[in-house]
């Protein structure tokens, strides 16, 4: 069993590292999730969904503070993402753990390619 003082914990650093690298905390959270704590994919991404709105909220308005926030460009993307938000996790709901987490993976290996390239 995870102790909450663990999971508060790696809620910290993965709080750093979004806000320090401006990445999404399911890049790092949903892979300890599944591969560390046992927890089922759908499960992972819904949870790393929930602790992203916290912290996006948090660190936009810390960089808001230092003036590097679009706000226009983040509304324009947020409208469109509210939309794709809902086929997405509609669409994933319909696949096996096993075909989200290949999918997952892959595409974090492709981000993580093409951030090495630049």
């Amino acid at each position: 069993m995870r102790s909450s003082l663990i999971i508060v914990g790696v809620g910290f650093l993965i709080g750093i590292l979004s806000g320090f690298l401006g990445l999404g905390g399911g890049v790092l959270l949903v892979p300890i999730m599944i591969a560390v704590w046992g927890i089922e994919s759908h499960v992972a991404m819904a949870t790393s969904l929930a602790v992203i709105v916290p912290t996006g909220i948090v660190s936009s308005l810390l960089y808001q503070h230092q003036g590097n926030l679009d706000l226009a460009l983040a509304i324009k993307i947020a409208a469109g993402s509210i939309v794709g938000a809902y086929l997405g996790s509609t669409l994933a709901c319909r696949l096996s753990a096993v075909a989200l987490q290949k999918i997952f993976g892959g595409m974090l290996v492709i981000i993580g390619i093409r951030m090495v390239i630049g």
